[in-house]
Formats: structure tokens, sequence, C-alpha cells
């Protein structure tokens, strides 16, 4: 795994190989491999996870069916997550 850092901008690349490392499962693995999983608790915990697959894979077939009404999306700030009160003040022209 590779994250090249850009304009000595360390946290931003950090940031990047965390994503990274989070969309791999890598954070998951290593959690589970902490401690010694026996056989059959691995077993159990597979089957609990196909379950949960096959049961999202149904869920979101029957709502492109249009079986069942799809969730309802909370309400969204217009201005976006992670906006302060600079978002809404309107921005002057800069003279560079």
């Amino acid at each position: 795994m590779q994250v090249f850092v850009r304009d000595n901008n360390v946290d931003q690349a950090l940031r990047a190989l965390k994503k990274k490392m989070q969309r791999e499962g890598i954070f998951r693995e290593m959690k589970a491999r902490k401690a010694y999983e026996k056989p059959s608790e691995r077993k159990t915990r597979e089957k609990a996870e196909a379950v949960r697959r096959a049961r999202k894979l149904t869920r979101k077939q029957a709502i492109r069916d249009g079986l069942i009404a799809a969730p309802k999306r909370p309400a969204r700030d217009v201005r976006g997550p992670g906006r302060g009160a600079r978002a809404s003040a309107p921005s002057a022209p800069s003279a560079r």
C-alpha cells in the first residue's frame, strides 16, 4: 500500500493511508488476530456474516424492484458537513 506525501503535508497523507486501510479491512483483521479464535467460533461468525450479506442483498433487490420503500435519508445542512460560519458568508473577490 502506498501513499504519496505532497508539499510536505504528512497529516493529509496519514489520513489518506488510514482511509485506504479502513477500506481494505486491515483494522478489522488486526483486531481479529489479536486473540485466538476457536474453529467453532469462526464457523459461527462466518455463517452470521453470510446471513447478514444475504439479507442485505435481498433488501437492496427488493428496494430496486419497488417491493419495499427505501429508507428515509436524514435532512442535511445546506452548507454541508463540517462547514462553519465562513461557508455561509459571501466571499469577496480576491485581489491576487
